[in-house]
């Protein structure tokens, strides 16, 4: 599949390297421009071949601060964050970038019409909704799945954004100030697969305060 000008931002820390592995051996077939690996732990083999590789050690720590730092190695106009545990099908790639033709922004969702996730449970759930209905409420946010990362981003309105969060509170974050820079923004039907292996990297208890504190914090200081 041809997929010009999209870089993969792939955030892989936290996931061990045969998750790794077979992600990337599943994005041999797509024709993105070039996958950005951010690992710390994570080692790719020596005789592991795959050209459109570029491999970022990561400085400091956290999911968002992994993203923060992949964003200024990109040099195409869009980029993806995707996520090496194999939960994202990259056949909704293509869908996702031909709506860019109209939008800044395009967010996968689980909870539209025709979409579906394997790895879902009754605490994601309800705290999806509950921070999806914060976000929508306190600023005015239309999205279904505020929590779920799969997104493709203009790389260069990104950049403006001055993202902050090295924590999950970068899920939040990111919206939240596209919406403040009257950036477009739509969200589309995901099917989120099952985890290829390893566990879910997002603690519902500790990593939901971070994230409602990161809200509360952005909607009472606008010049965040």
């Amino acid at each position: 599949m041809k997929l010009h000008n999209l870089t993969l931002l792939i955030p892989a820390k936290e996931d061990p390297p045969d998750c790794l592995l077979y992600v990337l051996n599943e994005l041999k077939s797509y024709d993105v421009e070039k996958i950005v690996v951010i690992p710390s732990n994570t080692m790719l083999p020596k005789n592991f071949k795959f050209e459109k590789i570029k491999v970022i050690n990561q400085s400091k720590n956290g999911f968002g601060n992994a993203l923060i730092e992949g964003i200024q190695e990109i040099n195409t106009d869009f980029f993806c964050i995707f996520n090496a545990d194999g939960s994202f099908n990259p056949s909704e790639l293509d869908e996702m970038l031909r709506l860019t033709k109209d939008f800044d922004y395009v967010f996968a969702s689980r909870y539209l019409n025709n979409a579906a996730s394997d790895d879902d449970n009754f605490v994601t759930i309800i705290g999806n909704y509950i921070f999806s209905k914060i976000g929508n409420i306190f600023f005015n946010l239309k999205l279904s799945d505020i929590l779920y990362t799969f997104v493709i981003c203009d790389t260069k309105k990104t950049r403006e954004l001055n993202l902050k969060s090295e924590d999950f509170g970068f899920c939040v974050e990111l919206p939240i100030k596209i919406k403040r820079k009257n950036f477009t923004y739509t969200d589309t039907p995901s099917h989120e697969r099952n985890r290829h292996s390893g566990i879910k990297k997002v603690n519902a208890f500790i990593d939901g305060y971070k994230i409602l504190f990161k809200m509360f914090k952005l909607f009472f200081n606008k010049k965040i």
